[in-house]
């Protein structure tokens, strides 16, 4: 594993928990609608139902 940029490692530890926290949330959030759109794309003859099921699958599992 790579070391941070110092600059990087100064940025993150002048940040307090909440802002942190709100980026993590954000990657988070971002991570879902990217796998999402990938079910979408692999199976496009499944119901939103069924992708949302799946999406859930994959984030609580950890599966692919």
């Amino acid at each position: 594993m790579e070391t941070m940029h110092p600059v990087q490692k100064r940025i993150f530890q002048q940040m307090n928990p909440e802002w942190k926290l709100e980026i993590a949330m954000s990657l988070y959030h971002s991570a879902r609608e990217l796998k999402a759109a990938a079910l979408r794309t692999r199976y496009p003859e499944l119901t939103e139902e069924a992708i949302q099921k799946m999406l859930k699958e994959a984030f609580l599992y950890a599966r692919d």
